[in-house]
């Protein structure tokens, strides 16, 4: 019976984190598909065309280059005071400068003032972002009872997915329903105000959310409130910052090429029609959401070692066979792009093994350093090299991908040669074989 409860509290808690998840990064992302409306909103209408692009293309890095401060800031009181209150903070820290842009003055409204406001607005969500992503994955695994620890990293991982996967539903129907200049004169506002009142409905769902057994007793033992979780990670725990940055270059690869950039590619590398190039990507997101799932529930089943060792190389090749179906037309386009996005669901090993890097008083503020730190530099800078690479090569985003994923695999592996999971959960403290799982 008490088995039977525990795991009702589980799936609630990892409903109610996934949904918080989902709208927390369909916020953030919103802002990546109306980057072209945008532009020709809150920048001078006189300048250059490239002009105004990278000064788009900067307002998207400037929501990167805000998530390490935001999450290390975040981690250490989240290290300090508990998971719950942060993981509740992040999201309304989203939900309002979300909720702002949709009602922002355009540049012909108030001039210059105008782009300044959206960078302030885009710098909160990064910051937002810096503190949910490694708080939702600590929260999520402490929570998780033995032998589904995998599996609740992946049904939360498939959340964050999923908001991907929303943002390019919305944008896709909003650009078949809608012309372009619709869209410039107020539609691109909506989905704005929907995510932030969405958002905040999660965050009141999230006050329902219990703290997680695992920093309860840590609290019950030391006096957490007097640790300095930073200077602690990186005096004691800098190999495991750097073996986590590595991991999340996969990471980025999967999310930020395959999902976010490679709809844009196709069309401009294999002259693909724009819907069509888009239409296929929500067929990759979807199949991301579902696969993540399905690899964190097969590494708890089989073992890290052995679904790592067999969904990296599938994940690669899956991304060489997206790009060569797409250099001989559209014909079956989508499902290659859904096997692809099957073949991403590996980005899931990235917080399980990330996990596993730090002790539990410094599990958040290293996670968030680590990942967050990578994600500033690989998410940002993997637009760059891929754009200019495709200048050489139309397959220069799946080399990149290949590299990035061969690096991560290596990590995973090289970590669990050495030793088990260090991660202790609620209901098992012991090291774990990771030949044969990972559990909490």
């Amino acid at each position: 019976m008490n088995n039977e409860l525990s795991t009702l509290r589980l799936w609630r808690t990892l409903t109610l984190a996934s949904l918080g998840g989902a709208l927390e990064f369909y916020d953030f992302v919103i802002f990546v598909f109306f980057t072209g409306v945008i532009a020709n909103l809150f920048f001078p209408p006189g300048i250059p065309t490239w002009s105004r692009q990278l000064q788009t293309y900067a307002l998207l890095a400037a929501g990167y280059f805000a998530r390490p401060l935001g999450g290390i800031v975040m981690a250490h009181f989240g290290d300090t005071k508990g998971r719950k209150k942060i993981f509740t903070l992040s999201i309304l820290m989203m939900a309002a400068p979300t909720f702002l842009i949709a009602l922002l003055p355009t540049y012909a409204e108030a001039g210059l003032v105008s782009p300044l406001l959206l960078l302030l607005l885009r710098l909160l969500q990064g910051a937002a972002i810096g503190g949910e992503a490694p708080a939702a994955w600590v929260f999520v695994s402490e929570h998780a009872r033995k032998g589904m620890y995998g599996l609740a990293v992946g049904v939360l991982t498939g959340g964050l997915s999923l908001g991907i996967l929303l943002g390019s539903v919305i944008a896709t129907s909003l650009s078949v329903f809608f012309t372009p200049e619709q869209l410039s004169q107020g539609i691109w506002r909506a989905p704005f105000a929907v995510g932030g009142v969405f958002g905040f409905i999660a965050a009141l769902l999230r006050r329902w959310l219990p703290e997680t057994p695992v920093f309860l007793a840590m609290r019950a033992q030391i006096e957490t409130a007097k640790t300095q979780p930073l200077r602690m990670v990186l005096t004691s725990h800098r190999g495991a910052v750097a073996k986590s940055i590595v991991s999340t270059l996969s990471l980025t690869a999967g999310i930020v090429v395959t999902i976010l950039m490679t709809p844009s590619l196709l069309h401009q590398l294999f002259h693909v029609p724009t819907k069509a190039a888009q239409i296929a990507g929500l067929f990759g997101t979807a199949a991301l959401c579902l696969a993540t799932v399905f690899i964190g529930w097969a590494s708890d089943r089989f073992g890290l070692r052995l679904v790592a060792a067999i969904s990296v190389p599938f994940f690669v090749l899956s991304n060489y066979a997206l790009y060569f179906a797409a250099r001989n037309g559209t014909q079956h386009l989508a499902v290659w792009y859904f096997v692809a996005g099957l073949g991403a669901g590996c980005t899931v090993l990235t917080p399980i093994v990330i996990l596993q890097l730090f002790p539990t008083p410094v599990r958040f503020t290293g996670f968030a350093l680590g990942y967050n730190v990578a994600y500033a530099v690989f998410g940002g800078v993997a637009p760059l090299i891929v754009a200019s690479l495709s200048t050489f090569t139309s397959l220069a985003a799946p080399h990149y991908v290949a590299v990035a994923s061969v690096l991560g695999l290596i990590v995973s592996l090289e970590r669990l040669r050495k030793r088990g999971s260090e991660l202790q959960g609620n209901h098992s403290s012991a090291p774990i074989n990771p030949d044969r799982t990972l559990e909490a």
